[in-house]
């Protein structure tokens, strides 16, 4: 009977056993799943500011472009502008002198004077003026002569309003003549001042 009772006792021991590591292990897979779920969760959340964050690149892509483009327009119209003016400067032909002489004749005063009247109105250009002569003369004679030649008209723009440091003066002599022949056309065509209007530097 005594042995009955301890047979009893122990069975019903190792059933409580048993319904305690049952009950521990639902418990701990039941907070595992919730786990799991709330991970699951988290990652399926999507990333917030994105779609605002590309909306952003694009704007300033799009503004990138826009004042490249007017940068290049802007430099289009500039060279365009420039090239007129060169095209005008051009247009101003030499002075010419008599032999032996760097007196400044009518029609060279008129010519100066026109060319004063476009540099006043254009004030980031500047001139440099070349003496030249026929080649009767020595070499060292005619680069004196040419000189004074490119200064009688250097002197006459300053006349005018013109700033001085806006003016160079240089001498070729009869070293570039513009025909080479020896006759009169010829020299008298190589007694002459020539204009260079350029840019400032």
């Amino acid at each position: 009977m005594k042995r009955n009772s301890i047979i009893v006792g122990l069975l019903v021991l190792i059933c409580s056993l048993s319904l305690i590591f049952i009950s521990g292990c639902a418990k701990k897979q039941t907070v595992k799943s919730d786990t799991t779920v709330k991970s699951d969760t988290t990652k399926a959340e999507p990333i917030k500011g994105s779609a605002s964050m590309n909306d952003i690149l694009a704007e300033e892509t799009a503004k990138s472009k826009a004042e490249f483009a007017a940068m290049k327009a802007a430099a289009a119209a500039k060279k365009e502008a420039e090239d007129k003016l060169l095209a005008e400067a051009a247009a101003f032909g030499d002075i010419h002198f008599a032999f032996d002489l760097y007196d400044l004749t009518p029609e060279a005063r008129n010519i100066l004077g026109g060319l004063a009247d476009w540099l006043s109105k254009q004030s980031s250009w500047e001139v440099t003026i070349e003496g030249h002569c026929d080649n009767r003369r020595t070499v060292e004679y005619n680069l004196a002569l040419g000189e004074r030649r490119a200064e009688a008209a250097k002197t006459y723009l300053t006349s005018l309003g013109i700033a001085a440091d806006r003016i160079t003066t240089i001498s070729y002599g009869e070293e570039m003549p513009l025909d080479p022949a020896d006759n009169e056309g010829a020299w008298a065509k190589n007694r002459r001042d020539h204009f260079l209007i350029v840019l400032k530097k």
